[in-house]
């Protein structure tokens, strides 16, 4: 039987990101990250699976640029 290659997707190509992976890449704080999830559960960055948010990484993006202050 053949070892099977994982491959890790760098960051800036994943489409979700968990809390974690998103706080690495945009550089915010996991508590912080998680208040602006639970003030926006609605909003189109989220993605909820079952209980954990993923955040769309390119739509917080968006939402993010939009931002001043954080």
């Amino acid at each position: 039987m053949a070892d099977k290659e994982i491959t890790e997707i760098p960051l800036w190509q994943k489409y979700t990101l968990s809390v974690e992976e998103a706080s690495k890449y945009f550089r915010i704080g996991q508590a912080k990250l998680r208040r602006l999830i639970n003030e926006n559960e609605d909003a189109d960055f989220v993605l909820w699976n079952g209980n954990r948010p993923q955040i769309k990484r390119r739509r917080f993006e968006e939402f993010v640029d939009k931002l001043n202050v954080i």
